[in-house]
């Protein structure tokens, strides 16, 4: 269907145009402001922000709608609906879940769980809402996840892979009893089995470069990138992009993120970190890292909705401008994986759109489209 989208406060890379138009033809944006329009239909909005769909590299948020509870699991199928459903009213219309690989370490985070899951994501892309991906986060204390991931990636199930190391004693969890104490609290895990697990992980440690070499080599061979989580230091930047890692998510403080910058690579940081003003685990804080300028990408993490309300928040703040906070949810990301296709409003690229409206002091989305096509409409005040 082509439509002309009217009266729009247009939100540009570089710059905001109010009373803005746009021509959309077959899915691509084909005009701003264009002249003598002819379309089948127009939608006038009324001054509201229209910017790029979200794109979001790190998003955790199915594996609660897959297991609620611990040891509640709800069918594969009917748990990405409704993700799908909620990512497309955040304004999210490209996501990356994020399924972490793990020997049965933390309930859905074990090899078999997730590899269900995204075979399941993979079967149900095409039929949701939005643009559903797959983002493989490897431990690599598990070497029995190895053969898995490679199955998955010569399946092209797989559009992102990440290194993780939570080796205890470095990275997230220098503490070795803030570590322990995190398994407990939040995976509902004895004394005893968290010092299992921590001595298994310890154990399985030695050969573990081996193992990511191999994963990482054959993930460049499908043409995947990789990104390394939780840096928290400069030797550790420089190990990664030797192995050809592009992406640094959560480095865990400023001069590691500012070496990875330094390095070439995008970063990420998480969205709630701004809402809230600190990392739950005492990292640094995601408005630092905007600060000074080592901040790529933003991603929803474990909340979907956050990732449009920190730009605003940024924006709202002072930190920058809102064309520069809308890039790290759309531009800098979709660069960062090269999706050449998405992430602005610019001519020939994918209408991927959301239009926002305000209901007290958050952004709410009002309608979305992806690929051109209407997906989400909610009327805040009955118009």
């Amino acid at each position: 269907m082509n439509y002309h989208i009217t009266n729009a406060r247009l939100v540009l890379t570089d710059v905001i145009v109010e009373h803005a138009s746009l021509l959309i033809e077959d899915g691509r944006i084909a005009a701003i402001n264009p002249i003598d329009v002819k379309a089948e239909q127009t939608i006038d909005l009324g001054n509201r922000y229209l910017l790029p769909g979200l794109i979001d590299l790190h998003a955790d948020a199915l594996e609660k709608d897959i297991e609620p509870r611990p040891n509640v699991h709800f069918p594969l199928e009917f748990a990405i609906a409704q993700a799908d459903k909620r990512n497309a009213a955040a304004g999210i219309t490209t996501v990356f879940h994020s399924l972490s690989f793990a020997n049965a370490e933390l309930g859905l985070r074990n090899n078999e769980m997730a590899a269900d899951i995204v075979r399941a994501i993979h079967a149900f892309n095409g039929k949701g809402l939005v643009d559903n991906r797959v983002h493989t986060r490897y431990e690599i204390t598990d070497p029995t996840a190895l053969p898995i991931l490679l199955e998955l990636l010569d399946e092209d199930s797989v559009h992102l892979l990440s290194i993780m190391d939570h080796t205890p004693g470095q990275g997230q969890f220098k503490d070795m009893r803030a570590y322990q104490d995190y398994l407990q609290n939040s995976y509902q895990k004895s004394a005893a089995e968290t010092q299992a697990l921590i001595n298994d992980k310890l154990a399985q440690a030695e050969a573990a470069q081996i193992r990511v070499r191999q994963l990482i080599d054959h993930a460049h061979g499908k043409n995947v990138h990789v990104a390394s989580h939780d840096d928290d230091c400069l030797e550790k930047v420089a190990e990664i992009k030797g192995l050809g890692v592009h992406i640094s998510e959560f480095p865990i403080n400023l001069d590691t993120a500012r070496c990875a910058i330094e390095q070439g690579m995008s970063t990420i940081m998480g969205a709630p970190n701004i809402l809230r003003g600190k990392s739950q685990s005492g990292s640094m804080k995601a408005q630092d890292a905007i600060e000074h300028g080592v901040a790529t990408c933003l991603c929803s993490d474990y909340t979907p909705a956050s990732l449009l309300t920190a730009v605003f928040i940024l924006e709202q703040r002072g930190v920058l401008s809102l064309s520069e906070a809308v890039k790290l949810v759309s531009l800098n990301p979709a660069q960062a994986l090269g999706l050449s296709d998405r992430g602005e409003i610019a001519v020939g690229k994918r209408a991927d759109l959301i239009c926002v409206d305000f209901t007290g002091d958050y952004p709410q989305v009002r309608q979305t489209w992806v690929n051109g096509q209407p997906v989400y409409q909610a009327l805040y005040g009955g118009a």
